[in-house]
């Protein structure tokens, strides 16, 4: 990993450096995701053919785009044992959460006896993007599917990358069923997104989409707001550890080496400490478990690129830090994490102390793995429940309630020059 220290030369340059370092905002990726999106425009299910047939080598029918239900079925007939139950568990886990957070109706009188209020509906159909790639994700499957299921959206498409022969890993389709999904297809990148935005002979398109995704992924997102409704932007992988003297080597390294472990090349990890210690012993421990995991050269790749070991004056300086790169993950190594939790304002989820590793908020705490990442925490939060709710403003007044609101209506109508305005409340109390 790099390593940067507070006595650095020119160290506040260096930091803003590994800050910057994003692929949301790459342009040559938006480049090459804007043609993307304008073949699906155009062509359609021929246009998701061709993509497939170039990025993951799978050669379809226009009836192949779309999965069998009786395949899900299948998949989840086939699953072992140990891995139903881990399905069923995690499921658990994150409905429970999702329940105890969705929105509810309520209504109340204003200062003159106006009815005001406000009603929640689920989105009748919504899209899901589920990454596959080099890793099949089963548990994005149930991070984001379960959510729309609790929300009680009707209609839930997923959409998720193939491999050659157009095969689906058997345990994201058994995930997927379990979750709820309505409609499944082979399609993955961004011609996934852009077919549930714009609609295709066999995708017609949704109200909101979700999901994480590469950098590609994310960019179709961005250039499709406003075509669509979108969640947030959460590409490639990020962790931030802020950690002192008290904090367990082999644990921070364990948990940097599996967020650099995604496969994209685009993750950031980066841990931050006033222990020059801890961070030489994080080094070693870095180099000493590296070898025995299975996706060592992916993660080689993502050190190198994006990998930060930063010597910190202070932790105050390390919370400081923390807001400026708004991590998708934060993981907090302290002695007394108490302040910290409090001051960091960006985070995507932060994880306190040495027995909460990043993994259970992956797999099966409750909250969804989904969250912003490149920056983007600083203005989003993660995926929640309510934003599969659509919300809806109400507004009942009686008589006398009209009757003495009209003053300030006619202030307002005649400040702004809007007669008409002013006219629609008072012809209601002309008799």
């Amino acid at each position: 990993m790099n390593l940067i220290r507070y006595t650095d030369s020119g160290f506040p340059g260096k930091l803003n450096k590994l800050i910057a370092a994003s692929s949301l905002f790459d342009p040559l990726i938006e480049q090459r995701t804007r043609e993307i999106v304008r073949k699906v425009e155009q062509h359609g299910d021929k246009a998701l053919l061709r993509l497939t047939e170039k990025f993951d080598g799978a050669r379809l029918t226009p009836c192949q785009l779309s999965v069998d239900p009786l395949e899900r079925e299948q998949a989840w007939r086939s699953t072992d044992t140990r891995t139903r139950k881990a399905i069923r568990l995690a499921k658990a886990n994150i409905a429970f959460f999702a329940k105890r957070s969705l929105r509810k109706n309520w209504q109340a009188c204003n200062l003159q006896g106006g009815v005001v209020g406000e009603k929640f509906d689920p989105f009748q159909r919504v899209g899901i993007y589920i990454p596959g790639g080099t890793a099949p994700l089963a548990s994005t499957a149930l991070m984001t599917v379960t959510l729309a299921r609790v929300a009680g959206c009707r209609e839930i498409v997923t959409c998720t990358p193939c491999g050659k022969g157009g095969r689906l890993n058997p345990a994201l389709l058994a995930a997927l069923g379990q979750a709820g999904a309505t409609e499944v297809y082979r399609v993955g990148g961004a011609q996934a997104i852009a077919a549930m935005a714009c609609g295709t002979k066999t995708i017609r398109p949704v109200q909101k989409i979700f999901g994480p995704g590469n950098a590609y992924v994310v960019a179709a997102k961005r250039l499709l707001f406003g075509r669509v409704a979108i969640d947030l932007l959460p590409g490639p992988s990020e962790m931030f550890i802020l950690a002192d003297a008290s904090a367990i080597p082999r644990f921070a390294a364990a948990d940097l080496l599996a967020q650099a472990e995604h496969g994209s090349g685009y993750e950031r990890v980066w841990l931050a400490s006033n222990s020059k210690k801890l961070i030489n012993d994080v080094q070693r421990e870095i180099e000493r478990q590296l070898p025995s995991l299975s996706r060592r050269k992916l993660i080689e790749k993502a050190l190198r690129k994006n990998g930060w070991l930063i010597h910190i004056k202070s932790i105050k300086d390390g919370i400081a830090l923390a807001n400026r790169i708004a991590p998708e993950h934060c993981e907090l190594l302290l002695r007394n994490p108490g302040p910290a939790v409090k001051e960091i304002l960006t985070a995507g989820a932060i994880f306190i102390g040495p027995w909460s590793p990043t993994v259970l908020g992956d797999y099966m705490a409750g909250p969804s793995h989904t969250l912003p990442t490149g920056g983007a925490g600083a203005s989003f939060a993660g995926l929640t429940v309510d934003q599969f709710q659509r919300r809806t403003s109400l507004v009942k007044y009686s008589h006398p309630a009209l009757s003495k609101s009209i003053d300030t209506l006619r202030t307002f109508a005649e400040m702004e020059g809007l007669d008409g305005h002013g006219r629609s409340a008072e012809i209601r109390l002309d008799d």
